[in-house]
């Protein structure tokens, strides 16, 4: 919950949108003009300095930048001085993200593991009650959806670029 808590002030910082999901996170912006390239490159630019001041490292081995869109221009973004390396297709909590996405085939299989996970909570927990039933779906099935969710969003259908990176705490 503090971790959380600690990391909500990048919502602050950050112009592009910005998704966390437990020690993962998703930054992504249009970048079919000059102006939108130079903001994402300007909050990859105050996630470093974030980092830094917060005595936070990104594992940049596992940072990406994922080229989306019939006439992305590709352009090469970077964290700090690591130039990232650039994919045109990525695998991300499950759902398989290109150019061309089955939008029917990926919501299937995320609706297929959600309900596994609510048969999970059906058969591990007894109480039905709200206040138990509740906060256990907003922990573990509704983020789930939601981060699949952000990929069929109206962003995707045009062009963009998402940068993922993976937070971990100090290193030292």
């Amino acid at each position: 919950m503090l971790f959380n808590i600690f990391v909500s002030a990048l919502n602050d910082v950050i112009k592009c949108t910005l998704m966390k999901f437990a020690d993962d996170a998703k930054l992504s912006g249009e970048v079919d003009t000059s102006e939108g390239r130079a903001t994402l490159q300007e909050d990859l630019d105050r996630l470093e300095e974030w980092a830094n001041k917060n005595l936070m490292k990104f594992n940049k081995d596992k940072c990406k930048v994922l080229h989306l869109g019939k006439h992305n221009p590709g352009v090469q973004h970077r964290l700090g001085s690591t130039w990232l390396e650039s994919s045109s297709v990525e695998r991300d909590l499950g759902v398989l993200v290109d150019n061309k996405p089955n939008m029917s085939e990926q919501c299937a299989a995320v609706a297929k593991q959600a309900n596994r996970m609510l048969g999970c909570i059906n058969k591990g927990i007894t109480s039905r009650d709200k206040e138990v039933i509740t906060p256990i779906y907003s922990a573990l099935v509704r983020p789930h959806l939601e981060c699949h969710v952000w990929f069929w969003s109206p962003v995707h259908k045009k062009m963009w670029t998402g940068w993922r990176g993976s937070k971990r705490g100090p290193r030292g």
